[in-house]
């Protein structure tokens, strides 16, 4: 073997390595999900062992002891058939195997319910687990995933991973003492017979070991199309309004078909590998038959003119069960083989929500009062890709007091919204320092900073509720006073009065029942309700009529002066009033002042100016 080789070899046996000791992790951690669980497991053992010891004694009692009575070539030998001789017999055999068989059906029954708990316990500790470290993503986390993603772990993979844990707790460890139990009985009623189960086991095992192989990397690619189909369903639920008014139904149904399509042509290639097991099946179990059948006839025939009593006929019908039995108990080793395969990628999927870190954590010692509104940017850059090679935010720097009101307006694409989601450390910047308060935001703790920094996003979110219940996000122990306060404000309460139930009025999910810009009003109340010392209004007052905007900023201005107030906006009129203004451009601040200085000094806003409110006199605007 020539080095080239040696160092290929060496690759692929640390490669091996590295897949046995992560698919170690993967059931370590995920068995760690049965705690409070694993006294329904033991149950379900002890029941399973029940159940089989049962089901295996019918046979050996029925060849051994029953059959015999019924067979009248035994009874000629010893000079003539007389049934009548043995009713007494034959009822307490019959009343064994019926007891039996109750035992048995009543362990079963059992044991099923057993890992029915354990496995739901598990599903609901697993999907808990998920749900909770995703509550404490970043933006970055989220992005990584993919929400549709999220939501085919959340339920799908967990799913999936539940019903093997359920299949592995009963039914795969069922099946191996069946095996077991079986086999020794066989072997008691004849142990060259039992010989054959040797040749079939092995070659059954080889077809689901082939199986296992070729199955597993067409599922990795049927859960990636899950995503995608996921996403495709999402994005059209949520734009269906669009979809309708441009008549792109057919696109849709069109793009739908063709990950429907991918997941159906790539299921069906599973289907064709997964078909060999059946046929393996039962080329076993026939084999099995017919070599014992043939085997056992021979002794029968053998053993009747020499002793009668060591084979007979209760004996090959004994046989024939037992096969029965551990072929059956192989099948079932085969199906759950099968889930444990499509549940094996859905187990590492799950992982790795669960495992991954969350980009943004309070640090030890936090912070946890914020002095003041004051924001500085020193020197901030950020990009969302850690691996690109261009800045999203280059060489930020700029000093915002407290208490100021700041416009923020550039061009679409200009990283506005980027800019103020590093003020409530949505992000993280790469290099550089954000200041609020005179502190890092590194340094405080998050859930303080981002009580004192008040976001009201781009994409205005209402939760299904009541407008009521809406508002106490901001701040869950409010008042009614406090509530009415901050929906005056946000010129709500002109519109929540005349609601049916006013305050208590449902809120259907997503806030359709609402329009656009009733859904930014009530965003910036719920917003104000936090008694914020930073008010972002990230382009939230786009769906508001002129009118309205100037009220809610006199209100702003007027009722809460020390709160340092962030206006992203399209609208000049949104920002013309500001104390500073900042132009982005590129991920830049090319421009910042007031408007009358930007009006001398930026080409960049005066074309935006002049674009929206004409060429005149600006002082007279």
């Amino acid at each position: 073997m020539g080095k080239n080789e040696m160092l290929k070899a060496i690759e692929r046996n640390a490669e091996e390595e590295a897949k046995r000791t992560k698919k170690m992790k993967i059931i370590k951690q995920l068995a760690s999900y049965l705690k409070g669980s694993w006294h329904y497991v033991f149950l379900t053992w002890f029941f399973v062992a029940i159940e089989v010891v049962c089901e295996v004694l019918i046979p050996w009692v029925a060849g051994t002891y029953l059959i015999p009575l019924l067979d009248p070539t035994q009874e000629m030998i010893a000079g003539g058939f007389k049934i009548g001789d043995h009713v007494s017999e034959l009822w307490l055999y019959a009343s064994l195997m019926l007891g039996l068989a109750v035992i048995s059906c009543t362990g079963g029954i059992i044991a099923g319910f057993m890992a029915a708990r354990a496995s739901t316990r598990f599903g609901r500790n697993v999907r808990q687990a998920m749900f909770y470290k995703i509550q404490d993503y970043s933006f970055k986390n989220i992005d990584k995933f993919s929400t549709p993603s999220l939501v085919t772990r959340l339920t799908t993979d967990v799913s999936n991973v539940q019903n093997s844990v359920q299949m592995i707790i009963r039914m795969v460890i069922r099946s191996p003492f069946m095996m077991v139990f079986a086999f020794i009985m066989a072997a008691t009623i004849s142990w060259q017979l039992s010989l054959i189960f040797l040749v079939v086991i092995p070659f059954l095992g080889f077809v689901l070991f082939f199986v296992a192989i070729k199955v597993h990397p067409t599922f990795v690619r049927v859960f990636e199309a899950y995503d995608g189909l996921n996403a495709s369903v999402e994005e059209n639920l949520r734009g269906i309004r669009v979809v309708k008014s441009y008549g792109r139904e057919e696109f849709e149904k069109e793009k739908f078909r063709g990950v429907s399509k991918f997941i159906y042509k790539s299921f069906v290639h599973a289907e064709r590998i997964l078909a060999f097991n059946n046929p393996a099946m039962q080329i076993s179990v026939y084999a099995s038959m017919l070599l014992i059948s043939w085997f056992g006839a021979y002794m029968i025939v053998h053993y009747t003119h020499n002793a009668a009593d060591q084979f007979n006929t209760g004996s090959l019908t004994s046989m024939i069960t037992y096969i029965n039995q551990i072929l059956m108990s192989l099948m079932f080793v085969s199906m759950g083989f099968v889930m444990i395969i499509i549940a094996r990628n859905s187990a590492e999927r799950i992982c790795e929500v669960i495992n991954e870190k969350p980009d943004l954590s309070s640090p030890e010692n936090a912070l946890t009062v914020v002095a003041d509104g004051s924001v500085d940017f020193e020197h901030a850059c950020f990009r969302y890709n850690d691996a690109g090679d261009k800045d999203v935010l280059h060489d930020i720097n700029v000093h915002i007091p407290s208490g100021s009101t700041v416009g923020i307006i550039g061009a679409t694409g200009s990283s506005k919204s980027t800019f103020v989601s590093m003020i409530a450390r949505l992000y993280d910047v790469q290099s550089g320092v954000v200041k609020v308060g005179g502190h890092d935001v590194k340094e405080y703790d998050l859930r303080v900073l981002r009580d004192a920094v008040s976001v009201v996003l781009q994409k205005n979110v209402l939760f299904s509720g009541t407008v009521r219940s809406n508002l106490l996000w901001g701040n869950p122990n409010a008042t009614d006073e406090d509530i009415k306060n901050a929906a005056k404000l946000a010129c709500a309460d002109e519109f929540i009065e005349i609601l049916p139930g006013g305050y208590d009025a449902p809120i259907e999910q997503g806030g359709n029942n609402v329009s656009g810009g009733q859904k930014q009003r009530l965003c910036i109340a719920r917003a104000l309700l936090k008694k914020p010392k930073i008010l972002i209004l990230d382009d939230s007052t786009s769906a508001v009529d002129t009118y309205t905007d100037a009220k809610i900023r006199h209100a702003f201005q007027t009722e809460i002066p020390e709160v340092t107030k962030f206006i992203v906006a399209q609208r000049i009129l949104s920002i013309k009033d500001c104390d500073i203004i900042l132009v982005l451009d590129d991920g830049k601040i090319v421009a910042q002042g007031n408007n009358d200085e930007l009006m001398k000094t930026s080409d960049v806003y005066r074309e935006i100016y002049e674009t929206q409110i004409g060429g005149g006199d600006f002082d007279a605007a």
